[in-house]
């Protein structure tokens, strides 16, 4: 099958537009892309979703999958997972990896629930 070259015609709208238009018209065009979706990422994840997050944050797959377990325990899975760790990270004053991987042993939740049920 071949496709009809109509380049020229599907073009025509973008003809008179100078590059610096071309390329505002670009970001408006990915803006009405994106913004559903990370709208739609603000009230939606699931487990292998945070896993991914905490992966990216350098923790390993096992410390990950503990992690996550104990925030599907606790209710606090939509709030996210790295955002849990950052928040046990900072109440403990201690560097974020060394705050997951006591999240992952079951330490530091108490503080990091009671904050987060606080709004904070």
């Amino acid at each position: 099958m071949e496709r009809k070259d109509d380049y020229q015609e599907r073009r025509k709208h973008l003809a008179d537009l100078s590059d610096e238009q071309l390329n505002q018209r670009f970001w408006e065009l990915l803006d009405q892309v994106v913004t559903p979706m990370t709208e739609l990422a603000k009230t939606h994840t699931s487990p292998a979703i945070e896993r991914s997050v905490l992966l990216r944050m350098g923790f390993s797959s096992l410390e990950a999958k503990n992690i996550v377990e104990k925030c599907e325990q606790r209710g606090l899975l939509g709030k996210g997972a790295g955002h849990m760790v950052l928040k046990a990270a900072e109440l403990s004053g201690k560097p974020y990896r060394e705050a997951g991987l006591e999240l992952a042993e079951g330490r530091l939740w108490d503080q990091v629930e009671e904050q987060v049920a606080g709004g904070n």
